[in-house]
């Protein structure tokens, strides 16, 4: 049987890091079943926000803000 645990290698910080947060907003013309997503995120830390009309414009703001954040040195502990 397979663990059921993700290791994080080379990492002791939290599982679950602010910096890579994001809050992700539907809005009400949201259609799933036609694949229209509408809607708007925000990064938590750095307050960065857009509005998207695709998954696609969702999933470009995610990578760019995460990008950037992977070269942004961590505090020392």
């Amino acid at each position: 049987m397979e663990d059921a645990h993700v290791h994080q290698l080379h990492n002791t910080g939290p599982p679950f890091p602010t910096q890579l947060a994001f809050v992700v907003q539907f809005g009400a013309e949201t259609a799933v079943e036609s694949e229209q997503f509408l809607g708007r995120v925000e990064h938590i830390v750095s307050g960065d926000m857009t509005h998207f009309h695709t998954l696609d414009e969702l999933w470009a703001f995610m990578r760019r803000v995460l990008t950037a954040q992977a070269s942004i040195p961590a505090d020392p502990p």
